[in-house]
């Protein structure tokens, strides 16, 4: 929450300070990062938690007290990518970063509903960015904190004005995760590029299919395309598909890491598998931003 001005010293500047912006309404100055704090010119400052990220919400950009993903939804995921269960789609997203940017120039980088933080920690391993991931959930902020503590975690809410300023990316990523045509139009420069990945028409068709007892492919890339048409144009797009055996308990993970999955993770069908071959498949499109 913003509080009145702390009087701290201001810290050394970065290299490339992260874009953020104040997200008290109509305020929307630059933040600039003090100590333990973000600060904007106005008075409005943020603490940073001692977990390591910032908290920008706003009463208004709640609906609960807990919102965004349970720290069971967050842990399942980390735990399945650390074994490289959809690692495949985070290496396709970066590599295909690394290919837009330019040598020798450093990318300023945000991702929207970055989770536990392993698309940005890979992608600033290995290459130079200043980078921002925004969550709404503080276990995946914490998570992803302790994860890469070079990167800057937000806690804020994608659906709403996104705490960046304008024109001021290179480059926005959305991995599985939240969607924001007109803030991203907003907040990327002319020329800037947004990734987005999302599920393929058969993934996890096989585990649907067991648990819900039936499973319809279904394609959502014309929907993708069509809801960014006013703001992008479509640069390429291409379909990552991998076909694992799994044991019962990363078919669990892989229900308690997807939306609305975890209350189906205990129900009796799930139980009954020992193991399955899964299709983990993701549609990664690249935008170009229109003027």
């Amino acid at each position: 929450m913003a509080r009145g001005p702390p009087g701290v010293r201001e810290c050394p500047p970065a290299q490339m300070p992260p874009p953020l912006a104040c997200t008290v309404r109509d305020c929307h100055a630059p933040l600039v990062r003090q100590d333990r704090v973000w600060a904007c010119p106005n008075g409005h400052v943020y603490d940073i938690s001692r977990r390591g990220y910032v908290n920008l919400l706003q009463p208004q950009d709640r609906k609960s007290l807990d919102a965004g993903d349970s720290r069971e939804s967050v842990e399942a995921r980390a735990a399945l990518i650390a074994r490289g269960i959809g690692r495949h789609t985070i290496d396709a997203v970066v590599n295909r970063a690394r290919a837009l940017s330019t040598p020798g120039e450093p990318l300023v980088v945000a991702e929207l509903g970055s989770g536990s933080g392993e698309t940005l920690d890979l992608l600033t391993a290995s290459m130079m960015a200043t980078a921002i991931g925004i969550d709404l959930s503080t276990a995946a902020a914490t998570h992803a904190a302790r994860r890469a503590p070079s990167v800057t975690w937000v806690v804020a809410n994608a659906d709403r004005r996104l705490p960046l300023l304008d024109s001021s990316l290179d480059l926005v990523l959305s991995v599985h995760a939240r969607r924001n045509a007109v803030e991203c139009h907003r907040v990327l420069h002319p020329g800037g590029h947004l990734i987005v990945a999302i599920p393929g028409a058969d993934d996890l068709i096989e585990l649907r299919e067991a648990v819900q007892g039936t499973a319809v492919a279904r394609d959502r890339v014309a929907l993708l395309v069509e809801e960014h048409a006013a703001q992008f144009e479509v640069l390429d797009h291409t379909t990552v598909r991998h076909r694992l055996e799994l044991e019962r308990e990363a078919l669990v993970q892989l229900l308690r890491g997807t939306y609305r999955g975890e209350r189906l993770s205990t129900s009796p069908r799930v139980q009954a598998l020992d193991s399955l071959t899964v299709t983990l498949a993701s549609d990664v499109v690249t935008f170009t931003r229109r003027d």
